[in-house]
């Protein structure tokens, strides 16, 4: 009796699968051509700063002679020297920080009561409210610069500190981004706290408040900026230098004289030095922006 046997099967090839296997991406033209133009983008927008940063170290002799070099030919300090030992800018770097800290939460405290008001509240005229800030979101600032001199003029708040801080305590946009956060928060949340006996303000202030922290940094970083580079304060400090702040006082460094009428490095040195304040402040919130459930959470 015969027997017969099957032929050896032939063992697969060994494959390997796990994590530390990729799969290779296929190589496409249409993302690179993108990440080369984005590229471009991203130099054309940072090659100002950089030219402010290398000339405020250049000579006024450098400045002028090579406006956009990056790598001064003699490293020179002798801008932020003068800016800090023989010029006022210490006085509206001061001026400045107290007017936007004021400002700032001035402007938090009013948008966002005024947004959750809108939000939340039942009155009468709240839609044509709301259409209001709406219209005046339309309207240039520049538009209103003449308007808003004559109403701080004739409140005798021209050249003063209340003049530069009362007017941007509220605007319309950031009622305009509290209003539409606060609105979706669930309802649920306030019925809750009024069942736990909350009031209108307490549920405001201690339980819709803190679920708002993105919108309320969004609303710090915008009203910080705003008021830092206000251009408003050219027309209400215009009389006393001591109440100069940076963006009206660093105007006035293209006078007198250092080496040079043109004195860029002076100039340039305190725009590097004026963008300061805000890197750090959007550096240190930038996470809470879009974290949206870091007040939503019970600790």
């Amino acid at each position: 009796m015969t027997t017969t046997t099957a032929p050896a099967r032939t063992a697969a090839p060994a494959t390997t699968t796990g994590a530390g296997r990729r799969r290779r991406r296929p190589f496409r033209l249409g993302g690179a051509l993108l990440y080369v133009v984005l590229i471009v983008i991203a130099v054309i927008y940072i090659f100002p700063f950089l030219i402010d940063i290398s000339t405020s170290f250049k000579t006024e002799t450098d400045a002028t002679n090579d406006p956009l070099g990056l790598l001064p030919p003699t490293w020179s300090v002798a801008a932020y020297t003068y800016l800090f030992a023989n010029s006022d800018f210490p006085i509206w770097f001061v001026n400045s920080a107290v007017v936007t800290v004021a400002v700032t939460t001035g402007r938090t405290l009013f948008d966002s009561a005024a947004g959750y008001a809108l939000a939340r509240l039942r009155f009468g005229g709240r839609n044509a409210l709301y259409a209001g800030f709406i219209a005046v979101m339309a309207v240039p600032g520049v538009v209103l610069l003449i308007p808003k001199f004559l109403v701080i003029n004739q409140l005798g708040m021209f050249d003063s500190y209340s003049g530069m801080i009362v007017p941007l305590f509220a605007d319309a946009a950031g009622v305009f981004i509290m209003k539409n956060f606060f609105e979706s928060i669930p309802v649920a949340v306030e019925e809750a706290a009024r069942i736990d006996g909350a009031g209108t303000l307490r549920t405001f202030w201690s339980v819709i408040l803190p679920m708002a922290r993105p919108a309320l940094v969004t609303i710090v970083i915008l009203s910080f900026q705003g008021s830092w580079n206000e251009l408003a304060h050219f027309i209400v400090s215009t009389s006393s230098p001591d109440l100069y702040t940076l963006t009206k006082g660093v105007a006035t460094l293209s006078s007198g004289a250092i080496g040079s009428a043109k004195r860029y490095p002076v100039q340039l040195g305190a725009a590097a030095i004026m963008t300061i304040p805000v890197a750090i402040l959007f550096i240190a919130f930038q996470r809470r922006i879009t974290n949206t459930a870091s007040g939503a959470v019970k600790e």
